[in-house]
């Protein structure tokens, strides 16, 4: 009896699923980077934003602290991107003030 090699069609199919499975890996990595901070992003954040509306512009910050003094909570977000460094400062979860060292 003779044998038959399926080989062709296996490794076609390991091949297909070795895409399939780099495409995933890269969409999956593309939404844990975050946005990419740029001028025009950094612009776009104006004085009484939300954090919500803050960070679908810019994602989510590097780092953050929350101050909570009896009148007025005020917490800082921080976006840094090799040199540059964006400040956002929030008072009563509004943005009250922001400031970068952005290049372009």
């Amino acid at each position: 009896m003779k044998r038959m090699r399926l080989t062709r069609p296996i490794g076609r199919m390991n091949a297909a699923l070795r895409l399939i499975l780099v495409l995933m890996l890269v969409l999956v990595l593309d939404g844990c980077i975050g946005k990419r901070i740029t001028k025009a992003n950094v612009d776009q954040v104006t004085e009484g934003m939300s954090k919500k509306q803050v960070e679908s512009i810019l994602g989510q910050p590097t780092s953050s602290q929350t101050e909570n003094p009896a009148i007025m909570r005020q917490t800082t977000y921080v976006y840094r991107q090799g040199k540059d460094t964006v400040t956002i400062v929030f008072k009563d979860d509004k943005v009250q003030s922001k400031d970068s060292t952005l290049s372009n």
